[in-house]
């Protein structure tokens, strides 16, 4: 038998389930729905795959060992017995420690990431008498600790970094929306690429980027040109490389022109009032490989002209709490829906909202409300029927 990663998925507040289809996508076997993340298990092959093609999550964690604490020095010895320390972490390897949860006398996670460093630590200096610098920027392992139910989980993170920054955004809006939300917010309009996209208040373009990344088969793991991200995994003592090789070789035969069928990509197109934020758009576009299959222009939403045909808006207005405030913003929505009402019928309209007395200016009502968060601020990513 193939031996099984049990692997977390850690994915945006209300993506669970987005997460968990698209990882069963990519090969992942026994989804889990937790708070937060998706437990699965894969085999080395699609832990890789998952790297380099999964869109929602933020970290991807390999769990290493899992053991009772009910104590500092139980978790103390437990690290220090949980592994192979030898090959996982010699001394001439920078690492560092994040943990979540609690046990008895391990209620603060800065304290508990610290007995873990202790115990490594200690472990290296009686085994070679050097030990590893601990790095919080780049390591070479990053390590996470989760306590919970007198077990402690210890993990390590496949990216070492987040997974959200796709490496194509260095030029942001004042509230620019994560890669991978904007990602599992196109997941769950269905757009396939077949009609058309539209966002009226696009932004630094990362609604429509992921949307086109995605109908054109651009792994995230993959730069424009193709070569993969530096992932912390390439740097463990198992790591396969004629593995990596194929997976990395698969990812690159997905990037296409056109979509799966051959037929192009439809019109994708975005606007934003403010000329400076189109530049940045473009700029990401062209960062992203996907500029030539976008049309974006600067233009208030209410000015908005819809590509022909029936498609799919989206759109992430300012709701007041980092851009915009008052009579301005209700302004704005309402300037939004009667665009929406006159210009785009038989579409669909997909809101981000994090202000619901906003949204009644749109004068329209949801069909759906799927509950998400949107860095921290707890939103609704609302469905309307143009009629």
């Amino acid at each position: 038998m193939r031996p099984l990663l049990h692997t977390i998925a850690v994915v945006p507040p209300g993506l669970e389930e987005a997460a968990a289809a698209e990882l069963v996508e990519l090969g992942a076997e026994q989804p889990r729905l937790l708070r937060r993340a998706v437990g699965f298990d894969c085999d080395k092959a699609t832990f890789y795959r998952v790297h380099l093609r999964a869109r929602l999550p933020f970290r991807l964690l390999r769990e290493l060992a899992s053991f009772p604490c009910h104590s500092r020095d139980e978790l103390y010895d437990g690290i220090q017995r949980a592994i192979d320390w030898e090959h996982w972490l010699p001394p001439e390897h920078s690492f560092r420690v994040d943990a979540t949860g609690s046990a008895p006398g391990l209620n603060h996670s800065h304290y508990c990431a610290l007995q873990v460093k202790n115990a490594l630590v200690d472990w290296q200096r009686s085994r070679w008498g050097a030990r590893s610098s601990v790095d919080l920027e780049q390591p070479d392992l990053s390590l996470h600790l989760h306590l919970g139910g007198g077990m402690a989980s210890l993990s390590v993170d496949g990216a070492g970094a987040s997974l959200h920054r796709r490496g194509y955004r260095p030029a942001m809006g004042l509230a620019p929306l994560k890669e991978n939300l904007a990602a599992g917010l196109i997941r769950l309009t269905g757009w396939d690429g077949t009609v058309p996209l539209a966002d009226p208040m696009c932004g630094s373009g990362t609604l429509l980027i992921e949307a086109a990344a995605m109908a054109l088969g651009r792994a995230t793991g993959l730069d424009a040109s193709g070569q993969p991200r530096d992932l912390a995994l390439r740097r463990w003592h198992d790591f396969e490389s004629g593995v990596w090789q194929q997976e990395l070789e698969a990812a690159n035969r997905e990037r296409r022109d056109a979509l799966p069928d051959g037929r192009s990509l439809n019109a994708v197109v975005g606007s934003d009032a403010d000329s400076a934020v189109i530049e940045q758009a473009r700029a990401n576009a062209d960062a992203a490989g996907v500029r030539p299959w976008l049309t974006l222009h600067n233009g208030h939403c209410r000015d908005f002209e819809p590509p022909p045909g029936q498609g799919i808006l989206v759109c992430n207005p300012p709701y007041g709490e980092r851009i915009g405030s008052g009579d301005d913003l209700e302004q704005l929505y309402g300037d939004l829906g009667a665009m929406a009402k006159e210009r785009c019928s038989g579409w669909t309209l997909w809101l981000l909202s994090g202000n619901p007395e906003l949204t009644g200016a749109l004068r329209m009502k949801a069909s759906r409300r799927i509950p998400v968060s949107n860095g921290g601020i707890d939103c609704r990513w609302l469905r309307y029927e143009i009629r």
